[in-house]
């Protein structure tokens, strides 16, 4: 690997540590962390959801298929 490289990822490394620290300790911090609770629930509710509605219509058109 050569030094130019090298140093590409190690100075890439460092501003990712150094973005993790600002995301956590940074101005704003509270924020995001709460918009990312709130992102994974409706990610949650929507999958759950869509599960509920395709297990349902799946229940629905058995029952109608075999009333007929």
């Amino acid at each position: 690997m050569s030094l130019k490289n090298k140093t590409k990822k190690e100075l890439q490394n460092r501003v990712k540590e150094l973005e993790g620290i600002i995301a956590k300790k940074g101005i704003g911090s509270d924020y995001l962390s709460k918009a990312e609770r709130i992102q994974r629930d409706v990610n949650l509710a929507l999958i759950l959801g869509g599960t509920a509605a395709l297990i349902g219509a799946t229940a629905w058109a058995l029952l109608k298929s075999t009333e007929e």
